[in-house]
């Protein structure tokens, strides 16, 4: 007998007990509905960080710091016991090991280094904006020309390209935070930073003299503080967007500006030319990897665009790995439904067994038919449960959209063609080795007893 015919006849079998074959293959279909979504999950968040990242990172650029938190190591920004560093600085209430100048000068040095932007903070007391008499307390640091950045109104410089001095981009969430006009309503307004420059820390002993000697004068002088208010007009207001990492809840000014705002309120203190982090760029036609490898092994942490997208690849698979967990628990119960079935239709087809064997199909025939018998379950369960998580994704894909605001273009769910064809040939796999101790049992039968029995 052909094997064509063997599977035909397999599937003629199956048909006959319809009600227990659609039962044991919806158990398959279980496990297929999990782990057909669980790749569409992991191809989506992949495909969308991919673009994330290529629509951000210049690939020729390196991200700098010395504290291994700002990269996801070593607990996170918020709270917890940290060790104390002479060399800190603070942004957004936390505390991290910072890069001095003598460290800017090691990047410099890093091999195929063209250039080297700090990260410049500048902390205002308030800030103004023209179309509101309310004072608000932000973020204020360098806009990174290295990061595309989407605009909602206004427009942005080309990719590696800085702001003017006298310009300011700010987010689109200020204009919701402050509620009056439209994102292009702010185009070209004021927005004006308070600083206060504290005076150079003083010890006791200078004070007590001060004081001991009745000299006011000195005494103002080693207390007094410095108001400077400056000004900047709007630019643009960057765009909340799926796809760009600009658009955060701080103003950006241009790296020269940053920067002379940043020495003017530090020196003489601590925080003089300490640096949270730094970008490098890097020559065309070199290795990013090379430059990062040389600043790493001088205890500078540096990280590649490919370093970046790997630690975001790395909770995308993690996610998966939990999903697909429970894809594979759900088909190895349903291997346990396949071999049940099929010991059962063994034990209710002993006569036909016989009948089988008496007119000659041979012992691997007999065996060869359970077997594809189980294979068709498989099958028939994969293409249920694979079928409707495709249904289903793609009728949800935008409200996924939507809810996580990934943006017109982008799915979360990305079912790819031959993921699914090596899903389903798994399965069947997986099916024939369930039905292979059943099959085995009904190789095994005598003919002669098998066609005794009623």
């Amino acid at each position: 007998m052909k094997r064509i015919d063997i599977i035909r006849r397999a599937g003629r079998n199956l048909k006959q007990a319809k009600g227990r074959t659609i039962l044991t293959s919806l158990a398959i279909a279980v496990g297929a509905f999990t782990l057909t979504a669980s790749l569409a999950v992991g191809e989506g968040a992949r495909q969308y960080a991919d673009k994330l990242l290529k629509s951000n990172i210049d690939p020729q650029t390196i991200v700098v710091a010395k504290d291994p938190s700002l990269f996801g190591a070593g607990g996170g920004i918020s709270g917890g016991l940290r060790d104390y560093s002479e060399n800190s600085t603070q942004y957004g209430g936390a505390t991290f090991k910072s890069l001095s100048a003598k460290d800017i000068q090691t990047i410099k040095k890093a091999p195929h280094v063209e250039s080297v932007i700090p990260t410049y903070l500048v902390s205002a007391q308030y800030v103004k904006f023209e179309t509101s008499s309310k004072k608000y307390v932000t973020d204020i640091t360098t806009y990174d020309s290295n990061v595309r950045a989407q605009a909602a109104a206004g427009d942005m410089p080309e990719l590696g390209k800085q702001i003017d001095d006298d310009e300011i981009v700010i987010p689109e969430s200020f204009v919701e935070t402050i509620k009056k006009g439209s994102s292009k309503d702010y185009i070209g307004k004021k927005v004006t930073l308070h600083l206060v420059k504290v005076p150079p820390q003083v010890s006791p002993e200078e004070i007590q003299q001060a004081l001991s000697n009745g000299d006011q004068a000195k005494l103002q002088e080693l207390t007094k503080t410095e108001v400077k208010d400056v000004s900047f007009k709007i630019r643009a207001v960057s765009a909340k967007s799926s796809t760009s990492f600009s658009a955060s809840n701080g103003l950006f000014i241009s790296s020269s500006k940053a920067k002379e705002l940043s020495d003017y309120l530090t020196e003489g203190t601590q925080q003089y030319q300490q640096y949270i982090s730094a970008v490098a760029k890097i020559k065309k036609g070199n290795d990013p990897q090379i430059s990062a490898d040389y600043l790493n092994k001088r205890h500078i942490i540096a990280k590649t665009a490919k370093d970046i997208q790997g630690l975001i690849f790395t909770i995308v698979n993690v996610l998966q790995g939990i999903v697909t967990g429970f894809g594979i628990l759900a088909l190895i119960a349903s291997v346990f439904g396949i071999i049940n079935t099929q010991y059962i239709s063994v034990l209710e087809r002993i006569s036909q067994i016989g009948l089988m064997k008496a007119l000659g199909m041979p012992s691997k025939g007999i065996s060869r038919l359970f077997r594809y018998e189980a294979a068709w379950i498989g099958f028939i369960g994969g293409v249920i449960g694979s079928g409707i998580a495709y249904i289903l994704g793609t009728a949800l894909n935008p409200w996924i959209t939507e809810t996580l605001s990934l943006g017109d273009d982008n799915k979360l769910l990305i079912f790819v063609w031959w993921q699914v064809g090596l899903l389903l040939i798994l399965l069947v796999i997986v099916a024939i080795l369930a039905g292979w101790f059943p099959a085995r049992k009904a190789a095994k039968l005598d003919p002669i007893e098998a066609l005794r029995t009623e």
